[in-house]
């Protein structure tokens, strides 16, 4: 007679050992970048911008028209060598007078360069992975969505005059990275996990509270606020020169998530 457990029958190892939602949209960036690198003119490219990439001094101008000199004084300033190009934009978006709200979603979908769009896929498979997995595929692109309207949204608040193109997935992924937060850092449950096919019990997001307590959460926060504003503040090479990180999106993105995610996590685990 046979006492050794009935073991779940091991399935193949996936190529990808993510859930299909994250490895589809980390597909979707680089297909969207690799389009615009390889199969769009440079003049198509800038048009594709334009139309997708979120300007906060048109919202600004669409809101209150008064402010057009503030603006095309904002972008003259600074760089001699590049203020003319910069001013030119300005008065270019500024004549539009065009809200185009969507770009408030669509930025995310664009990125400025390779090394941009490939930091951005490790961050979204290192924190993506655990909240689909946890919440499921609509779950995580609700967080991912909000995360990003809400990263534009504080974007154009703080910086208003703006005329430089916005774009980047990182406030959906910055979204991502405080809902995981608020469970991947949880101690293990004790007698779970012993033995290979044993999978821990499902446990309830940490409140605030408990987040205050754990020194694993508290430090994962405090070195990503740091960070984050050290790199709004040093220039990094994302794109064809180099640009301040925008801070504030990763921060609304990071509250959107932070928030949100408790009404968006599942009660139970997922049946199969």
């Amino acid at each position: 007679m046979d006492a050794s457990p009935d073991f779940p029958r091991q399935s193949r190892a996936p190529v990808f050992n993510m859930p299909g939602v994250v490895t589809a949209s980390i597909a979707v960036l680089v297909a969207i970048q690799a389009i615009r690198e390889y199969l769009l003119s440079d003049v198509r490219d800038i048009q594709v911008v334009l139309d997708l990439a979120l300007v906060p001094a048109r919202w600004t101008v669409w809101f209150d028209p008064s402010r057009i000199a503030e603006v095309i004084q904002a972008a003259a300033s600074g760089d001699p060598d590049v203020a003319a190009m910069r001013e030119a934009f300005a008065r270019y978006v500024t004549g539009q007078q065009s809200l185009e709200p969507w770009t408030l979603a669509t930025y995310a979908l664009l990125h400025g360069s390779w090394m941009h769009v490939l930091f951005n896929s490790v961050w979204l498979a290192a924190f993506g992975t655990p909240v689909a997995r946890r919440c499921g595929a609509w779950r995580y692109g609700a967080l991912a969505l909000a995360g990003i309207i809400a990263g534009g949204l504080l974007h154009i608040l703080i910086d208003p005059l703006s005329a430089t193109p916005l774009v980047g997935a990182s406030a959906g992924i910055s979204a991502l990275m405080a809902a995981a937060a608020r469970f991947v850092f949880q101690p293990p449950v004790s007698g779970y996990g012993t033995q290979p096919w044993q999978k821990p019990a499902h446990r309830p997001a940490e409140t605030i509270p408990e987040l205050l307590r754990n020194r694993t959460v508290v430090s994962f926060l405090a070195i990503w606020f740091v960070t984050n504003l050290l790199f709004g503040i040093v220039s990094l090479p994302l794109g064809a020169e180099s640009a301040a990180v925008a801070w504030d999106a990763h921060l609304g993105g990071f509250i959107a998530g932070f928030l949100l995610f408790p009404l968006l996590d599942r009660k139970s685990p997922p049946t199969r």
